[in-house]
């Protein structure tokens, strides 16, 4: 079996130059601008199983949700985990959106470079194999036990090694983490025993698949992250992750859109928005850079689950009611019902979470931050329920400037049945026709 310095060798000469960059990079996490909060990082010390004899530290805002979702954020090679609290923006989404996040702090040495998660040893490649992902999956349960966090909302996400990292979580525990964000990191596999080397879409996916054998439920989305400029871990290491997870998800690794959200950014989006590639042009191994982090924060959907958050939900942001101008009443899920398909009907508005939903960046509408709006059918009369949110199209919806929403699977308008005004009144598909039964304004 091939030694540690040979695995991190398989990335080529550029490896080498990563302690060249870490001061760059620590650089720009130290010098961030501070945080106004009284919030403060602190170190849990007693979290359950550590085997990789990590430490925790964790960001417990002011204001945190009721059922706070759970954000892991992992700093690369040679860093630490205070530093990279301070110098990137997740403390203070955290601020603004309630959510949780841990900073774990690495300690392992590879090729020279210390203070690095495991990936490669045959322990942290496999479910329950023990090492690093044991004690972040610990400090994780350790957060949603303490705080009442929400399971359905656990998500990864970290620059270099951390990033390496965040695709090994999602490969070893899917059933823990729902979604990742790697910044400047390698496909999960490619500091083992398979090597970095070029793979087809097929292998990447069988390394993954191999992960954690017998599992058959869903599949984390991953939002990846590369510069052009990368002399550490090359760009082409995007590519790579993208055919592991498209493969991993079922999907054609052609996007289905492609766009630029700002200047230098590209972004490929699959399938129904599983996966998400972004090249940044001109950058070299000194991710994330100042406003990468919330568009993160989107893709997982933590930008919804606090009250206190301020965007307008016809944006794809933020929480709020959903009021029809036709009836003045709000979408209702039933006596505050939770199991899955329970239809959505038309109630007077009273602010409760049984009618606050939120847009995430994925096309869906939330309710209890884990059930998606969702189209039973494709036709008109098609019957509009709940449903534990899955990345289906039938949960995927467009809010229209002209008040429709319309759902993408089916292209039909979210209607009030029989143009009906009253308490009760079931929501369903129709062929839109610009009735005032399928005009909707977002309220908070």
């Amino acid at each position: 079996m091939r030694t540690r310095t040979s695995r991190y060798a398989g990335l080529g000469a550029g490896l080498t130059a990563l302690v060249a960059v870490v001061a760059t990079a620590l650089s720009m996490f130290l010098t961030a601008t501070p945080r106004a909060s009284a919030a403060a990082l602190t170190e849990v010390t007693s979290f359950g199983a550590n085997p990789g004899g990590l430490r925790m530290y964790l960001y417990v805002p002011d204001g945190v949700a009721s059922r706070p979702g759970v954000l892991v954020a992992m700093h690369g090679c040679n860093g630490w985990a205070p530093d990279f609290h301070r110098g990137t923006e997740f403390a203070s989404l955290a601020d603004r959106y309630g959510f949780i996040v841990i900073y774990p702090q690495a300690n392992k040495s590879a090729n020279g470079l210390s203070n690095c998660f495991d990936v490669w040893s045959n322990e942290a490649l496999r479910h329950g194999g023990g090492s690093d992902p044991v004690s972040i999956v610990s400090m994780t349960n350790h957060v949603l036990q303490r705080y009442n966090g929400d399971p359905q909302r656990v998500f990864a996400t970290g620059f270099s090694s951390g990033a390496m990292e965040t695709n090994n979580l999602l490969a070893t525990y899917p059933d823990v983490f729902k979604a990742g964000a790697p910044f400047a990191g390698v496909p999960y596999g490619c500091l083992g025993p398979a090597g970095c080397g070029d793979k087809t879409p097929q292998q990447w996916g069988d390394l993954v698949r191999n992960a954690y054998p017998g599992y058959t439920g869903p599949r984390p989305r991953v939002m990846a992250w590369h510069g052009t400029a990368d002399s550490v871990l090359p760009y082409t290491m995007l590519q790579e992750e993208v055919d592991q997870w498209t493969n991993v998800h079922g999907l054609s690794q052609t996007p289905t859109s492609t766009d630029s959200p700002q200047s230098g950014w590209t972004r490929r989006v699959f399938g129904s928005g599983q996966v998400e590639a972004y090249t940044i042009t001109g950058a070299g191994h000194d991710l994330p850079r100042a406003g990468m982090a919330a568009p993160a924060i989107r893709f997982f959907g933590l930008d919804g689950g606090s009250p206190t958050a301020t965007p307008t939900p016809t944006s794809g942001d933020g929480a709020g009611q959903i009021r029809g101008v036709g009836s003045g009443r709000c979408l209702d899920v039933p006596n505050a019902a939770t199991a899955d398909g329970t239809p959505v009907q038309l109630w007077d508005c009273n602010g409760r979470s049984n009618q606050r939903w939120a847009a995430t960046s994925a096309g869906e509408i939330r309710v209890y931050d884990s059930k998606c709006l969702d189209a039973a059918g494709t036709g008109n009369g098609a019957r509009i329920q709940i449903y534990a949110c899955w990345g289906g199209d039938n949960q995927k919806w467009r809010i229209n400037s002209d008040g429709t929403i319309t759902g993408v699977q089916s292209g039909l308008c979210l209607d009030a049945t029989g143009q009906g005004t009253a308490n009760g009144t079931p929501l369903q598909l129709y062929s839109c026709h610009g009735g005032t039964n399928q005009k909707w304004t977002w309220t908070r």
